[in-house]
Order: C-alpha cells, then structure tokens, then sequence
C-alpha cells in the first residue's frame, strides 16, 4: 500500500523558520521525510547550521536573519530561493513567550511578543507570498497555538498575539486564496519540548494538564507532523483561511 497522491509533496522547496530547535526543527525534519527540499531558518547562524548538519542530508539548507526586520527578511527570503528555487510552502513557526502577571508586565515584553509572535509572520508571509502570488500557486501555514481561543493568567499578551495570528491568517486567506494560493494556521495544544521543560516537570502543571486535556497526556511534536504535511500538500487545496487544533481535544471540552 502506498500513500495516496494527494499528500505527495515530493520535490517540493519548503522555508521554515525558526527550525534550528524544538517544534520547528521538528517540523523541518518532517518536510524532509517527506520528500521535501528544506531551508532550515534562525537568528543565531551557528545555531541553524549545526542543526541543518545535524539532519545529514544535502537536500536541507539554511539561513539565518531577524525576521522582525523588514529589510533583514526580503535579503533572507532571497537568499533561501537563491539556495532552493521559488519556494513552495512557508512555515511561520516562529514566537516566543512570556509570562507575568498583567498588572506587571513589561512594556518591552508586550512589544517583544509582537514583533516576534505577529509582526514576523507578516512580514515574511508578505516576502514569499509576492512569488507565490506570481506563480499562482504556494502553501503558507501558520503556527498559532491553542492559545489562539484560550487564555490562562500570566499570558495574556502571549495569548492576544496568537489570537490575531489567527485572524491574520484569515485575512492573508482574504488576499492570497485569488490568486491560488492556500493560507491555515496550525494550533499546537500543550507540546512537550525543551522550552516547555518548566511546565513539564511541574507537577502541579502536569497533572493539571493531563485532566484538561481528553487525551489524559502533553502532546509531543511529532503529533504535529501528520496536521502540517497535511496543510503542505495537494490533499488541503480547498482547505482556506482554517485554523487547525491539535491539542489532543482540550478546545472540545470544559
């Protein structure tokens, strides 16, 4: 039995950002497994390289650039097409987190979270989509998080980030879906990976956790893998402007 052609994304050119570590890294692999050439993307460009080293194959790149940076990301954009060709999924994997209470928290930490959460992935959805756009064709996706529809006290401003990532996917849907193009986000539930450690060996948290969610477990990121080869391929053509959950059933109960 072999898979069906609808999820066969074989030599196709993939950008994700934010790979060098945990879900992106994660998710960089799986476009590679699947037959994907793969640009592999960080800030830190010791770090991206030696994680692309890592994945032992000559068909991953990468390229590192601030992505909260207008400029630094058309130069990166053009550099990661130079390395692959015309690209033909982008992944927005990038963000980071914060949490303090609301009364106190930074207003550095609140522009941070939007430069880095919201701002990136308009900026380098912009920069691919021009080419997309161009061709008539390209898979852009997303990664928002459960947070997207649910908050929690000390993240609130984390919360209101991917929120609006949510909806700007929507309107990116709005734009882009006319000229060919697919635009979703991917909504992670709580994943278990090493910028999540602190919660994971809390045990207060983690038993929390294991009652809220219906699956009774933290996600892992290869739980994410089967959602995102799915919004890359053939098989979600008239799938638009969507936000998919894989948070094993939290969003499904109360």
């Amino acid at each position: 039995m072999t898979a069906h052609p609808l999820f066969d994304i074989d030599g196709r050119t993939a950008l994700v950002t934010g790979s060098s570590r945990g879900i992106g890294r994660a998710f960089a692999q799986g476009l590679l497994e699947a037959g994907c050439t793969v640009v592999m993307h960080g800030r830190d460009p010791d770090r991206v390289r030696a994680a692309a080293d890592a994945l032992e194959d000559d068909r991953v790149h990468h390229v590192a650039f601030d992505v909260t940076d207008a400029e630094a990301v058309a130069i990166g954009v053009e550099e990661a097409e130079t390395l692959v060709g015309p690209l033909d999924v982008l992944v927005n994997n990038v963000g980071i987190q914060h949490r303090a209470p609301l009364l106190d928290f930074p207003d550095a930490a609140w522009q941070e979270l939007l430069d880095t959460n919201l701002t990136s992935a308009f900026l380098v959805a912009r920069a691919v989509a021009r080419g997309m756009v161009a061709r008539g064709r390209g898979k852009i996706v997303n990664i928002a998080s459960v947070q997207s529809a649910l908050a929690r006290p000390g993240i609130a401003p984390y919360a209101a980030t991917k929120g609006a990532l949510k909806m700007l996917t929507q309107g990116m849907c709005a734009d882009w879906a006319p000229a060919g193009l697919q635009i979703n986000a991917l909504a992670p539930g709580y994943i278990d990976t090493e910028l999540t450690q602190a919660l994971v060996e809390d045990a207060e948290f983690s038993r929390w956790l294991r009652a809220r969610t219906p699956a009774a477990r933290w996600g892992t990121a290869e739980d994410l893998i089967g959602a995102l080869l799915f919004l890359s391929s053939p098989a979600s053509d008239f799938v638009n402007g969507h936000t998919l959950y894989v948070d094993g059933g939290m969003l499904a109960v109360v």
